[in-house]
C-alpha cells in the first residue's frame, strides 16, 4: 500500500514545500496535504510524476515506515540559523542513511561502539549509550558536560590509546571505534554536520561541500557531543562551545601544541604549522590563544588578516578530503561478490545517487561495472576489520 510518511518524507528530503512540490506536479496543495494525511492516495500518473519530481523511486512510497530523526536529538552545529527546509533535507537524509546502514549492518559486522561516557558526574569513563530507543524517552536537562572539554578529550586519548600525535585520518579513527560516518551533500553553509544515537550506535553527518580542515573539526566536534553531551539535548550555545572547544584540544593536544608551535605567530607561520595537526589556520590561531601562546591583540590581528585573505572560505594549502574506510570496504566486498550499485539502489528503492550522496561518492566508484547476480542467495555476514595507520 502507498505509504503517506514516506511521501512526507521524500518531499523533505528534497528540501521542499508543500506549495513547491504541488506546482511542479501540476496538482493543488491540497492535494498534497491530502496525500501525506493519507485521506487520498495519488492515482498511478500522479505517482509518476511524484516520482520524477522527488526523485524516488515509486517503489520507495510503497515501502515500511522508516525512522526519521527528530530535530530534538540530532546535534546541527547551526540549528537557529537553518531553514526549515535546509534542516529537514539534513534530516531526511539521515532517515535514508539509517535504512541503507540497516541494510548494510544485515551483511557486514561493523566495529562494535567504543564512545565512552564522559558527561555524567564523577569524571569517569562509563560505558558507551546501549539503548537510545529508552533514552529518548528520557527528558533531557538542559545543561552542560560535567567534564571540562580539555579534561574530556584528553581522556578520551588516553581510552582510545592514541596519546599525544596528530589524528591523520579523524573518519578511520570515528570508524574504528565503532561510529558510522556518512556524508552529507548539501550546499549550505548553514548546515555543517550532526551527530546522534540510534539503537545503541553513534551516527556522524558530515557536509562535503567544506573544507577538508572543515570537515575534521566537525568531525571532531560532532564526537565531543557523542561523548559529553549522551544526557543533554544536544544543542545551545553552550553546548556547542563545549564541543567547540573538545574539536580543538582533540585535535590539537596541549603537549603537542607547546612542543610543536610556531616561534612567532604570524600568518605564513600559521599555514606552515598547521599541516602538523592537519587543521585550518583559524583553529590553529584559536588554540595557540586558548593555551595563552599569544596575547589578545596577536589572535585578534590574525583573525583580521585571515578573514582579509579569504581562508575562512578557502582553506590555504588544503589538504585532500577524507573519506569513509569501512563503506569502501563495504563497497569492495559487494562488488567481488557481483552486486552492482543498481542493485543496492534498487533493494532499497532508492536511486544510486542517494547512495553516492552519502558514503561519499565511495559507491560510485567501488560498484563500476559490478556483475549481474542473484546477490541474495550469496549473501554472508562478513566481518570487517579497520587497520590505523
Amino acid at each position: 500500500m502507498f505509504n503517506p510518511s514516506r511521501l512526507t518524507l521524500a518531499r523533505k528530503r528534497r528540501g521542499m514545500k508543500k506549495r513547491e512540490l504541488a506546482e511542479q506536479i501540476g496538482l493543488t496543495e491540497k492535494s498534497v496535504s491530502n496525500y501525506e494525511a493519507g485521506l487520498q492516495e495519488p492515482e498511478i500518473t500522479t505517482l509518476g510524476r511524484l516520482s520524477k519530481a522527488l526523485r524516488f523511486p515509486e517503489a520507495f512510497f510503497f515501502g515500511d515506515d522508516l525512522e526519521v530523526p527528530s530535530p530534538d536529538v540530532a546535534s546541527f552545529r547551526s540549528l537557529s540559523k537553518m531553514t526549515a527546509p535546509q534542516r529537514d533535507s539534513a534530516l531526511g537524509a539521515g532517515a535514508v542513511a539509517l535504512l541503507l546502514n540497516d541494510w548494510i549492518e544485515s551483511r557486514f559486522q561493523l566495529p562494535d561502539p567504543d564512545v565512552p561516557d564522559l558527561g555524567r558526574e564523577g569524571g569517569a569513563a562509563q560505558g558507551s549509550k546501549s539503548d537510545q530507543d529508552s533514552q529518548e524517552s528520557e527528558e533531557y536537562p538542559s545543561r552542560v558536560s560535567a567534564q571540562d572539554p580539555e579534561s574530556a578529550a584528553e581522556m578520551l586519548r588516553a581510552h582510545w590509546g592514541i596519546g599525544e600525535q596528530p589524528v591523520k585520518n579523524m573518519i578511520a579513527l570515528l570508524e574504528s571505534k565503532g561510529v558510522r560516518v556518512y556524508s552529507l551533500a548539501i550546499d549550505a553553509k548553514e548546515v555543517d554536520a550532526f551527530s546522534m544515537w540510534k539503537g545503541g550506535r553513534p551516527f556522524v553527518f558530515l557536509n562535503t561541500f567544506k573544507s577538508a580542515e572543515h570537515c575534521r573539526f566537525d568531525a571532531a566536534h560532532e564526537l565531543g557531543h557523542l561523548v559529553m553531551h549522551q544526557h543533554a539535548q544536544p544543542q545551545g550555545p553552550d553546548l556547542e562551545r563545549e564541543a567547540n572547544a573538545f574539536a580543538s584540544a582533540f585535535l590539537m593536544p596541549k603537549a603537542s601544541v607547546l612542543a610543536n608551535a610556531p616561534r612567532a605567530a604570524a600568518l605564513p607561520s600559521l599555514i606552515r604549522h598547521k599541516k602538523y595537526w592537519l587543521v585550518s589556520t583559524a583553529a590553529l590561531n584559536y588554540r595557540l590563544h586558548a593555551l595563552g601562546l599569544t596575547t589578545d591583540w596577536t589572535y585578534r590581528t590574525l583573525c583580521i588578516q585571515i578573514a582579509q585573505a579569504g581562508y575562512r572560505t578557502h582553506e590555504p594549502e588544503s589538504i585532500n578530503h577524507e573519506k569513509s574506510l569501512v563503506l569502501g570496504k563495504v563497497f569492495m566486498a559487494l562488488r567481488d561478490d557481483g552486486m552492482s550499485k543498481a542493485d543496492v539502489a534498487r533493494q532499497l528503492a532508492i536511486q544510486p545517487e542517494e547512495i553516492n550522496e552519502l558514503t561519499f561518492g565511495l559507491m560510485l566508484n567501488a560498484l563500476k561495472g559490478g556483475r549481474r547476480t542473484d546477490v541474495e542467495s550469496k549473501s554472508k555476514k562478513a566481518n570487517l576489520q579497520l587497520v590505523k595507520d
